[in-house]
């Protein structure tokens, strides 16, 4: 199975080319949403349903789509997957709906969904690309999770809306707003670098802790679609 077994795909979302953390892909909304957990979870969780499912069909469809009209077809597709979310959010979690905004629609654009479905989905059967996109929002889903956390610990003291610091914290503010997303993103980020880089110093092997651009991801000449 190699590089196509589910159990690979999902592990190559989550941690190898995890899409925030590893390939820096889907910045705006990794941004823009992340000011409490639950958003930064539910954000995560919406754009893992679409590119999923966006990958399943673009997969099915792989062999019927001509190749001159690909990416039409490819956003065709992710757009009535994201109208099909977009309406049930509205429709059952309003709360969450009302939080993400305008970033819900702006899933039809987003950078990951586009390229897994141009460097993997349209190259491999169907039951990989699922759980390559399953694994990819999984990864996506815990970085925005963290970073939401992270936020809204230090800005406002609480995660999920529990309280956990005393009474006496005094909320860092600037954390839940725009400026504390590049705060934390690049704290997790330097802190995943230093910690692949002592493990290299001292002779570990540390491939399966990536940082920036891997050995196979999807900019080193679509090695996995062969």
């Amino acid at each position: 199975m190699g590089n196509n077994s589910s159990m690979e795909r999902l592990y190559n979302g989550l941690v190898k080319e995890n899409p925030t953390f590893v390939l820096m892909l889907g910045m705006c909304p990794t941004l823009a949403v992340t000011t409490s957990a639950v958003n930064g979870l539910g954000m995560g969780l919406t754009t893992m349903v679409v590119l999923a499912l966006s990958n399943m069909i673009i997969s099915l469809l792989r062999n019927l789509i001509p190749e001159k009209v690909r990416i039409p077809a490819f956003i065709v597709i992710i757009a009535s997957f994201v109208t099909m979310v977009e309406l049930l959010l509205e429709g059952f979690i309003p709360s969450l709906y009302d939080a993400l905004g305008l970033y819900i629609p702006l899933i039809v654009v987003n950078c990951i969904i586009l390229g897994r479905a141009e460097a993997y989905a349209s190259k491999n059967p169907v039951l990989p690309s699922l759980f390559d996109g399953i694994g990819m929002g999984l990864g996506f889903s815990f970085a925005l999770t963290c970073i939401g956390a992270l936020r809204e610990i230090i800005g406002a003291g609480e995660i999920f809306g529990f309280r956990i610091m005393p009474q006496s914290y005094v909320p860092c503010t600037i954390f839940i707003m725009a400026p504390g997303a590049f705060f934390v993103l690049s704290a997790l980020t330097a802190i995943q670098n230093k910690i692949k880089i002592n493990g290299e110093r001292k002779g570990k092997d540390m491939s399966k802790l990536q940082s920036g651009c891997g050995g196979d991801c999807i900019n080193c000449g679509g090695k996995e679609g062969e």
